[in-house]
């Protein structure tokens, strides 16, 4: 049996400190995909996705190229002309590669809607974040403005202050000059 990275059911899932984005992703880690992750699943889904490759390609071709030239020459003789048991390869390869195809588009399918939710979930959070973050800009410009207004009221009451303490020094001193 193949030991896999991917998390299963008897897996714990990760602490909820993850950093960065992927903490949104921690709490779908302890989920099972749709089949599973035994060895069956997982390699269902290496073989299906096998199926799209050049090599794949490339080699089905050589090998029906082969088989067809074989049997024509008459090297072979296993499988004339119309090639009924090369119909019956490709039917039986259709057979059971039309459902591992689906199979590993599903599995693609859930891991593509648990990372749109958790994309959604972090685009939420930045959005929230950002609105925190223009409440309190917002919060601190109106304290700025009332600090501002209180020192301009401040240095009204000093120069009133100033200008008092100099009508009263030169008050004084008059009294000071007359008395002399």
């Amino acid at each position: 049996m193949l030991r896999t990275m991917e998390p299963t059911p008897t897996t714990p899932a990760p602490p909820a400190k993850a950093s960065g984005h992927f903490r949104f992703h921690a709490p779908h880690l302890h989920l099972a995909p749709v089949f599973g992750n035994d060895w069956f699943a997982l390699k269902a889904e290496a073989f299906a996705r096998f199926f799209g490759t050049p090599v794949f390609l490339v080699a089905q071709t050589l090998i029906v190229g082969v088989w067809i030239v074989l049997n024509t020459m008459g090297v072979f003789n296993f499988d004339i002309y119309p090639f009924i048991l090369l119909n019956l390869a490709f039917s039986l390869q259709a057979a059971y590669a039309a459902p591992l195809i689906l199979l590993a588009q599903t599995r693609q399918a859930d891991r593509d809607k648990v990372h749109a939710e958790a994309d959604a979930q972090h685009r939420e959070a930045l959005a929230q974040a950002s609105e925190q973050r223009q409440a309190l800009a917002v919060s601190q410009t109106e304290t700025l403005l009332g600090l501002m207004r209180q020192n301009t009221e401040l240095t009204e009451v000093t120069r009133a202050l100033s200008e008092r303490i100099e009508s009263l020094t030169e008050e004084v001193h008059r009294h000071i000059i007359a008395k002399d």
